[in-house]
């Protein structure tokens, strides 16, 4: 890293450093005012977040709580099929469901029992008359006027959507044309199954964690466990491209042709050829789409749709704060798997994770790295593998998803760029 002069945020305009997207400055993953501005630009503005599965509602009054970064939404299965709501009481703001799932007639609020139908509409609220003709509320009450915030909603092969904007395109239009065809691929309208889930909390900015899902070739680098059973190299056929102006990314990957008298072992420190596993079915990989692909998609803001190996899960980024930030994975299968691939699936979950095989490295080093960008404020990172572009490579040696992230990310916070 190098060292430059920077504006942080408040009352003074934002000041991006000459070099554009491809230097990053140290300050914006600590400062908190930055923090407050992009949660309500990127989680709570024109984007579409995940929220859920479909699986995970199976009757009517099913719900389950679902956070877009700081903000807690419930969503739940009524007659009419899915509706997300805030989990925000409208008499005094609070939390009206405690728990993470259940199954309830109505949503009622604990504090004073204001209740609420399965859409969210005020049904009632508790002595509106008054006790014996005093107090209540005025004669002109009208509980229609406070329903829940309700959001909208998209489903798309069985995944759950959902905004608090009103202005946003529909989700098809959000993601593209690219971005839908690989998300089709995986979610392609069969019955899902939900197999599981896992959190964790990391002391790292969110976007830390975000880069770090943008980021095809510190894969082969970082995580032991892939290049040592061969489910992830650098001589793999690997795509990487970004869409809608870097909103999304798409990656995705085919296991490479070993050139003769090349081996690639020897580019990484960290290989080890004496490492055997005992249960095979750990790295065992089901050609389950007949194109021998594994892919690694990222819908903006805050989703990351994967399929390694035989591994299917949605990775939610939650920030918590300019330090924090949580990641919720949902892990699933088909409702019509064979039980060899049921299995196969749940052992690979192994891989991620808190303390899965590869992602705990992940949230390992992320949590060195903010005490680093957090001690040295000043100082910038760079972002030139692969070119200064964000053009879509053939290649996982590049950081052109970084590049078009930050990109979108200076133009939508309103940065100036040094000159």
């Amino acid at each position: 890293m190098t060292t430059a002069t920077t504006t942080t945020t408040g009352a003074r305009p934002l000041i991006w450093p000459k070099g554009g997207f491809t230097r990053i400055p140290a300050w914006i993953y600590s400062d908190e005012d930055l923090f407050k501005k992009e949660i309500d630009t990127f989680f709570a503005g024109d984007t579409w977040s995940y929220v859920g599965l479909d699986c995970e509602l199976p009757q009517v009054g099913s719900y389950k709580r679902a956070w877009i970064a700081n903000r807690q939404v419930l969503v739940v299965r009524d007659t009419d099929g899915i509706n997300v709501l805030e989990n925000r009481c409208s008499h005094r703001g609070g939390a009206i469901a405690w728990q993470n799932t259940g199954v309830v007639r109505n949503l009622v609020c604990p504090y004073h029992q204001w209740g609420f139908n399965l859409k969210g509409d005020l049904t009632g609220v508790s002595l509106k008359r008054g006790v014996h003709g005093v107090g209540g509320m005025p004669d002109d009450w009208d509980n229609s006027k406070w329903s829940l915030r309700k959001l909208r909603v998209a489903t798309k092969g069985g995944t759950i959507w959902a905004t608090f904007s009103d202005t946003v395109e529909d989700f098809d239009e959000y993601c593209g044309p690219q971005l839908q065809k690989r998300l089709d691929r995986l979610l392609p309208g069969r019955p899902l199954e939900l197999l599981g889930y896992s959190r964790q909390l990391i002391p790292s900015n969110w976007k830390l964690y975000f880069e770090n899902t943008r980021d095809p070739y510190h894969g082969t680098l970082l995580h032991t466990f892939f290049v040592t059973f061969g489910l992830y190299r650098a001589d793999s056929k690997h795509a990487t491209a970004t869409t809608m102006g870097g909103r999304h990314s798409t990656n995705y990957a085919a296991p490479g042709e070993r050139k003769e008298g090349v081996d690639l072992e020897k580019e990484f420190r960290r290989f080890r050829g004496d490492l055997k596993l005992n249960d095979p079915e750990l790295v065992k990989f089901i050609d389950e789409y007949g194109d021998g692909e594994m892919s690694a998609l990222q819908v903006f803001p805050g989703a990351f749709v994967q399929q390694h190996a035989n591994i299917l899960a949605i990775r939610s980024i939650i920030p918590k704060n300019a330090g924090e930030v949580e990641v919720d994975w949902t892990y699933f299968g088909y409702a019509d798997d064979s039980e060899e691939i049921r299995r196969v699936r749940l052992k690979q979950a192994n891989l991620l994770g808190p303390s899965g095989f590869v992602s705990m490295d992940d949230s390992e080093l992320l949590k060195q790295m903010q005490h680093q960008v957090g001690a040295y404020p000043e100082s910038l990172g760079v972002l030139e593998m692969g070119g200064r572009d964000t053009e879509p490579a053939m290649t996982m040696a590049t950081e052109l998803g970084l590049r078009a992230f930050y990109k979108l990310y200076i133009e939508q916070l309103g940065f100036e760029v040094e000159q």
